[in-house]
């Protein structure tokens, strides 16, 4: 298969590259990028006006297969992924069944052979069934294709467990993703802890639960030598520790959300329970904190934690529903709009985001926009005007926290391993 895209702004700071180019892709792989190409047969593709990634990643991903297919299947979430924009995915750990045995992860590969759209990368748990009791079957895992460990959900509580598993996880240079809330702290709360909570009436989650852990695990990284990725963080006090931490060379990275970068406490007022985070929403402070550890990269990348949810259960009370929002259809158009259009980031910024900084987190395989590379490609039409509407999506759930928005840029065509899985907009069946 020899396809030929024609007259795109390529950009990707790791190859030293941002001009208008041509780019040959030959059985998978980048073989050619410059001006005016050709190719003797195959088929030729203008993407005049159109900017050219090397493949976006989502290091948080929830898929919800096997257990609550009702939700999402591997199927309809890397098509999400797809329309999204991304060449693959990361899947988190707290499926039913969770993923604490290398025959489960093999389960997840096999099914992401056989039925998905972009890539998927097994994250298996750090202790049996995610209880914080005992450590899961790690070695058995990566043997069959985990790429990194959490108990991404509930977050290790017992410290000299966490400290056993970073020991353990070190021998193999596997990371250790750590979902940072300290339960007895938290207690029952649903949103941040403030002036809002006082005025909705509900109970208050402080700041510190998730900070006091951030600061934990990054100490007991320094003690062990363990790679740390800080997932969804959402307070300035983690991005200040993140910060300090990194100031001394220590091996941690870390994530933010869009729902956590472009969304604040306020917009709870009217108790939509698509606005229900774990971690909550925070105040504006938090917010414009999470945005400058993107601008002076204390942050490593943009991630979506997707997490869709059947209807009836967001349509409960606001205590009893279910924490979370869809993300991975919304997150690039929001990037584009809220940091691209006004210019907080460049589109080489994005690609290190969305590409480079996922990958470098969690050890995947390079992707690069220059020859000899795979061809794993995101294509953004950065015009390209997007209503988030419940019938636009791809995804099984439609609990999004941005309904209503009208966004700008959306990707186009995604290519994985030089097939496509979106083109013009739309998903290709496998």
């Amino acid at each position: 298969m020899a396809l030929l895209l024609k007259n795109g702004r390529v950009i990707d700071p790791v190859a030293g590259i941002d001009e208008v180019a041509d780019i040959i892709i030959r059985d998978g792989v980048i073989v050619e990028i410059g001006k005016d190409l050709s190719i003797p047969k195959g088929e030729t593709l203008d993407i005049s006006e159109k900017v050219v990634l090397p493949g976006l990643v989502d290091v948080h991903t929830h898929l919800r297969e096997p257990g609550r297919e009702d939700k999402e299947t591997v199927a309809s979430g890397t098509a999400a992924a797809a329309h999204g924009g991304f060449t693959a995915v990361c899947a988190m750990p707290n499926t039913s069944p969770i993923c604490d045995t290398g025959s489960k992860v093999r389960f997840l590969v096999e099914r992401a052979a056989e039925e998905g759209v972009v890539r998927v990368y097994p994250i298996g748990a750090v202790t049996k069934g995610q209880d914080g009791a005992a450590l899961a079957e790690i070695a058995d895992m990566m043997a069959e294709g985990a790429v990194a460990f959490s108990d991404d959900g509930r977050g290790i509580q017992d410290a000299g467990l966490t400290r056993i598993a970073m020991d353990y996880l070190k021998a193999f240079d596997a990371p250790l993703i750590s979902h940072c809330e300290d339960e007895s702290l938290v207690g029952h709360g649903v949103v941040n802890e403030g002036v809002i909570s006082t005025r909705l009436g509900m109970p208050g989650w402080p700041a510190a639960a998730e900070e006091v852990m951030v600061a934990r695990d990054i100490r007991l990284a320094e003690l062990t030598g363990c790679r740390l990725h800080l997932a969804h963080l959402s307070t300035a006090g983690s991005v200040a520790l993140v910060r300090e931490a990194k100031s001394r060379g220590l091996r941690i990275t870390c994530e933010v959300t869009p729902h956590h970068l472009f969304l604040d406490e306020d917009v709870l007022i009217g108790y939509d329970t698509n606005l229900k985070m774990n971690p909550p929403l925070r105040s504006a402070q938090d917010r414009e904190a999470l945005v400058g550890g993107l601008l002076d990269g204390t942050v490593d990348c943009i991630a979506t934690d997707h997490a869709p949810h059947a209807a009836h259960e967001k349509e409960l009370e606001f205590e009893l529903a279910p924490f979370g929002t869809t993300g991975l259809e919304t997150a690039l158009s929001l990037v584009n709009t809220h940091l691209v259009a006004t210019e907080k980031l460049t589109w080489a910024d994005v690609a290190q985001l969305m590409c480079h900084g996922p990958r470098a987190a969690l050890g995947l395989p390079e992707v690069s926009l220059q020859a000899g590379s795979v061809a794993d490609i995101t294509i953004v039409d950065p015009e390209a005007r997007v209503e988030v509407t419940k019938d636009w999506f791809m995804s099984k759930s439609r609990n999004s926290a941005f309904l209503g928005n009208k966004l700008l840029g959306k990707a186009s065509e995604v290519l994985v391993g030089g097939y496509f899985a979106l083109k013009n907009g739309k998903v290709v069946a496998r």
